[in-house]
């Protein structure tokens, strides 16, 4: 079973001074909290186009004559469809943004884990004979 990615917990003593001196040199990043910030900051603002669409539309319908009136149906459906496509587009937006963060978190994990793995000795196998003798064997 391969060993696991996760850097190694640090004790009770060593925690606080390392998780400040983590988040200055931005081993440890605060974008899971921001990110969820910018994304419900950017869905009010879309609902407030669709408050304003909506409102426009609406206001058209009471206000207006004969064809205003039709109009203002159309201008509804369009105003929520814009809406829906926003939303759907901010959300995939704040989605490939996480992902990415991810990957650099997976990637320093890695590293971390390989940089251990590189200190560590590692004892080096003894050539056997047999593979020696079949090695000469097949030289010309």
């Amino acid at each position: 079973m391969p060993p696991s990615l996760e850097p190694t917990p640090r004790t009770q003593d060593d925690a606080k001074p390392a998780a400040f001196l983590d988040f200055l040199t931005f081993e440890r990043t605060l974008t899971r909290q921001v990110t969820l910030l910018i994304y419900w900051s950017g869905l009010g603002l879309i609902a407030l186009v669709g408050f304003a669409l909506i409102g426009v539309a609406v206001g058209v319908a009471l206000r207006g004559e004969g064809w205003e009136v039709l109009l203002a149906v159309p201008a509804f459906v369009f105003g929520a469809l814009v809406v829906t496509a926003l939303a759907l587009l901010w959300r995939g937006a704040s989605e490939f943004y996480v992902a990415v963060f991810r990957i650099a978190d997976e990637l320093r994990a890695v590293r971390e884990r390989l940089d251990q793995l590189a200190d560590a000795p590692q004892a080096q196998p003894a050539p056997s004979e047999p593979r020696a003798a079949s090695r000469q064997a097949l030289k010309p």
